[in-house]
């Protein structure tokens, strides 16, 4: 079993990476560890350098637990939640964990927002953690 493990810059709170180990752990599965930039002029060399340290960090913590696990730091020009929905149908996941805020729907129209557009365009199921 694959799980995608979306990630914000490369971080997940306390709470989705548990919940995250615990359904790799009952299912024997993989967690591929997915963080999605835009790239170009809209993603600082900063950002990604971030990214991929804290992406590094969570693998350790997945390392630890004994989890099989793979980072991997998406820059193909798509918004996030676009571009994990695709990735995850690329690579035939059985499910998508992802972290979400409470917002107001004025925030998510002006805002946008990632988990948003997985949880309604996945083909997958998708697992939503505050």
């Amino acid at each position: 079993m694959k799980i995608l493990l979306g990630c914000k810059e490369g971080r997940v709170s306390n709470n989705v990476l548990e919940v995250a180990v615990k359904h790799a752990k009952a299912f024997d599965a993989q967690i591929m560890i997915v963080t999605s930039m835009i790239g170009g002029d809209k993603t600082e060399k900063d950002q990604i350098i971030k990214a991929e340290k804290s992406s590094k960090l969570i693998k350790e913590s997945l390392d630890k637990e004994g989890v099989q696990n793979e980072v991997h730091l998406l820059v193909r020009g798509m918004e996030p939640g676009e571009d994990i929905v695709r990735f995850a149908k690329e690579k035939k996941v059985d499910q998508i964990i992802i972290g979400v805020k409470n917002r107001s729907k004025v925030g998510k129209l002006i805002f946008g927002s990632a988990a948003q557009v997985v949880i309604l365009e996945a083909k997958c199921p998708v697992l939503a953690v505050k």
